[in-house]
């Protein structure tokens, strides 16, 4: 016995009942849940397809659909970080190697003056109202892109609210460059190894608010082969 296409429906249903709001991930349960119903009924004719579903829902355990969705945000958030660290490397390569090397002095020359504190504290000010503005914007595209369509993309969410939280994680570390001590700016190493962080920490907010987002098609077709339709 196969399922009807309202069955079908019934069990979308039932996934998001049980807290599950990619399409993606539903999409995956509902094929595993229709597979173990089918199977059920080969054995047990009688049974009724609410009666059949709950039976293969049982299959998940306590935690339901818990377990099966934390695998699934670990699966998207490495290769969400592929994609980032495929793009850092880019910049580490002609031309875009020019750039890089451009930025690097330019904070090494900024951290080498007698400025040097409110050189840094300044930089990371601008990474702040940039982050944050990029951070407004992804959020409203995202809103934008949800009004179009029903279905919810879990690569799709990571990609337009992801970066938002290092927004964050930098304003709460901006205390903490002000209480840097002028003295260690003397240190030609400490001036050295704060370029490199700074240098790598620009262009990790700018290939995640501005490059990935822009490639965010590309990216989902390439993950969900059905997502084009």
């Amino acid at each position: 016995m196969k399922l009807t296409p309202p069955q079908i429906q019934n069990l979308y249903a039932f996934t998001r009942q049980h807290y599950v709001e990619h399409y993606d991930l539903q999409t995956e349960l509902v094929d595993h849940l229709a597979n173990d119903i089918e199977s059920v009924w080969q054995t047990e004719t009688n049974l009724s397809f609410e009666d059949a579903r709950d039976k293969a829902f049982k299959k998940f355990g306590v935690f339901g659909f818990m377990d099966v969705l934390e695998r699934r945000q670990k699966a998207m958030n490495k290769r969400y970080f592929k994609y980032l660290w495929t793009e850092l490397k880019q910049w580490f390569t002609f031309p875009k190697l020019i750039t890089t090397m451009a930025l690097f002095f330019g904070i090494y020359l900024g951290l080498s003056t007698i400025f040097a504190r409110w050189f840094l504290i300044g930089l990371f000010v601008i990474i702040c109202v940039f982050t944050i503005n990029k951070s407004i914007q992804l959020k409203r595209q995202f809103k934008q892109r949800k009004a179009l369509s029903s279905k919810k993309w879990m690569l799709e969410e990571i990609i337009f609210r992801q970066a938002g939280g290092s927004a964050m994680l930098l304003l709460s570390q901006l205390p903490q460059w002000y209480n840097f001590s002028d003295n260690i700016f003397d240190n030609p190493y400490i001036i050295f190894a704060v370029s490199i962080f700074s240098t790598l920490f620009c262009l990790w907010m700018y290939i995640s608010f501005e490059v990935i987002p822009n490639k965010a098609e590309q990216l989902l077709n390439e993950t969900y082969p059905e997502f084009c339709l």
